[in-house]
């Protein structure tokens, strides 16, 4: 059951599928060059639609960029809502539990979305409008790690779900600059965490 856990994906977003291929075609054109690289036609090109057609459903780039982050959102919170619901079927010790998180960060490192994400995210400090997007990302996280977190019976899991999600995030960021795509030593790190909080 835990290993299945990994492979959970998300649904099909509520995006009409020219606008989802739009959006994804974003992600990848972020991925690679940053958001500065966003262009109407370098994005129309990876998405393999018509220039009018981007225009049609994005008139201008803010709302690209904005609509980008929350169908990533909505992706993730999706996707991280299958993976908390599998935790709580399995009912996992700690030492399960960290071991299925770090195959999960494993087999995501590297992803062309997991740079998109981080761009967006920095992207989002600076742009009030796609916060909300940012803080639903986050919050799936946190709602992930505390239904991780409860089920191992770790008190007042909401408040530690933070650090949790903290330290994946830190995690993520070490393997994207250093170009590591592993997630050795995650589990331990977790363990280190859930000792202390059930201490």
């Amino acid at each position: 059951m835990l290993r299945r856990i990994a492979a959970t994906t998300a649904p099909t977003a509520s995006a009409s599928p020219t606008r989802a291929r739009i959006l994804h075609a974003t992600l990848r054109v972020i991925a690679d060059g940053g958001v500065a690289s966003v262009s109407n036609r370098r994005v129309a090109a990876a998405a393999e639609v018509a220039l009018g057609s981007l225009t049609y459903h994005f008139p201008n780039q803010s709302e690209l960029l904005h609509d980008t982050l929350l169908l990533y959102a909505e992706e993730e919170v999706a996707r991280l809502d299958a993976i908390a619901a599998a935790l709580r079927e399995a009912n996992p010790t700690a030492e399960q539990a960290a071991a299925a998180v770090e195959r999960i960060a494993a087999d995501r490192s590297g992803r062309p979305e997991e740079v998109a994400e981080l761009e967006l995210h920095l992207h989002a400090s600076r742009d009030p409008a796609l916060q909300d997007a940012s803080r639903r990302c986050f919050a799936a996280y946190e709602g992930v790690a505390s239904a991780a977190l409860e089920v191992l019976g770790v008190p007042d899991a909401a408040r530690h779900a933070r650090t949790v999600v903290a330290l994946l995030c830190g995690l993520g960021v070490r393997r994207l600059g250093t170009g590591e795509h592993h997630a050795d030593g995650t589990a331990d790190a977790l363990m280190t965490i859930i000792r202390g909080a059930l201490a």
